[in-house]
């Protein structure tokens, strides 16, 4: 492709785009994406738990291991319930948004966490 036929990026609409190899980048907002995905309808992220049932927003899930919290002596325990998720791109595979009783607002991985 040549700089006057690159698309612009999908995510800020900048026309300053520019192939890095295999994959198309938006110098403004670091966006990286590949030229085929072009056009495409973005995939449905699906969520799993750590058994495999698909998470949706709102459901309950269990804690199924002990985890640590900076700043907490006990951290949260196994069998801890965690009402009314959120599922969102979170940083470092923590992908639901949650409200933990006694602990406040925090992100979970899915692997720790059993739905129901």
């Amino acid at each position: 492709m040549t700089d006057e036929t690159l698309p612009p990026c999908p995510e800020c609409s900048s026309a300053h785009t520019y192939e890095l190899g295999a994959l198309l980048v938006c110098p403004e907002c670091a966006h990286e994406w590949s030229p085929a995905a072009v056009g495409d309808e973005p995939a449905e992220r699906v969520v799993k738990d750590s058994v495999g049932n698909v998470l949706a927003d709102g459901d309950t899930v269990t804690v199924v291991k002990g985890l640590k919290v900076k700043g907490s002596p006990t951290g949260i325990k196994a069998g801890t319930k965690v009402r009314n998720i959120r599922l969102v791109d979170g940083v470092d595979g923590h992908d639901i948004d949650c409200k933990v009783e006694g602990f406040g607002p925090m992100q979970l991985k899915s692997g720790v966490v059993r739905k129901g």
